[in-house]
């Protein structure tokens, strides 16, 4: 029993931490740019920078009167070419083959052109992509926009999910390890903090020979920065 605890006591000693140095900056977790995918003007907008939104929460929409009226009509074709297929499908060995076609196609067509003016509709409406915080804001009522040149509308970022992107020297990259913690503080604060990275970038920066990493974070101001170290694990 002796020589056991003997030599797991070896064993462990040829374990022990190493700290690498690395700097950081504050991210947040999900960062998006927002613009209208269809073209038109700017009708209504409904939030403004620091406002805090639900996930498909409405945010601006394009003056779309002509695009409601042609939804409309879809909708109304739909309805009766609906109801002459239902009539008919009832009566079906009673009729002739072709008619019965007919009428189908034309239900179909309703239907497809039906689903085409609701898309079109719906891009006139600008959603939030996730739960988070508007940012930025690039648009005011009566601009115009184009689908087909994406100008941004709004920038969004996480509530509160922050993540660190780290950087350390790359011939610490055998040592640096996915489940390693990191112990840091924020630049000007005094605090001690710690995480535990969970990403590491396949390739150096050819300009400064860093290699990136990822911590998650919560509630730091994107945009700060400050530095620590990565308790890592490697043999003697």
């Amino acid at each position: 029993m002796k020589k056991i605890v003997i030599t797991l006591l070896v064993f462990v000693s040829l374990i022990h931490a190493a700290q690498v140095y690395a700097t950081f900056t504050v991210q947040a977790q999900k960062d998006a740019n927002i613009a209208f995918i269809a073209s038109g003007i700017i009708n209504k907008i409904y939030v403004d920078v620091g406002s805090r939104v639900k996930k498909d929460e409405l945010l601006a929409q394009l003056e779309n009167s002509d695009i409601k009226a042609m939804l409309d009509v879809a909708k109304t074709t739909y309805k009766y070419a609906k109801k002459d297929y239902e009539r008919q499908l009832k009566i079906k060995d009673l009729i002739d083959e072709a008619k019965f076609d007919t009428v189908a196609s034309r239900y179909e067509s309703a239907k497809n052109q039906l689903a085409y003016q609701r898309a079109l509709y719906n891009k006139t409406f600008l959603k939030a992509p996730f739960a988070g915080v508007i940012y930025d804001k690039k648009i005011e009522v009566g601009d115009a926009v184009s689908g087909l040149m994406l100008r941004t509308a709004f920038k969004i970022q996480s509530k509160t999910k922050r993540k660190l992107l780290l950087q350390f020297d790359q011939k610490n990259r055998q040592q640096v390890k996915i489940g390693d913690k990191y112990e840091y503080s924020i630049d000007g604060d005094n605090a001690k903090y710690s995480g535990i990275i969970y990403k590491i970038y396949p390739r150096a920066n050819m300009k400064d020979r860093k290699i990136k990493a990822e911590v998650m974070a919560r509630d730091f101001l994107p945009g700060l920065f400050g530095d620590g170290f990565i308790i890592t694990h490697s043999k003697k």
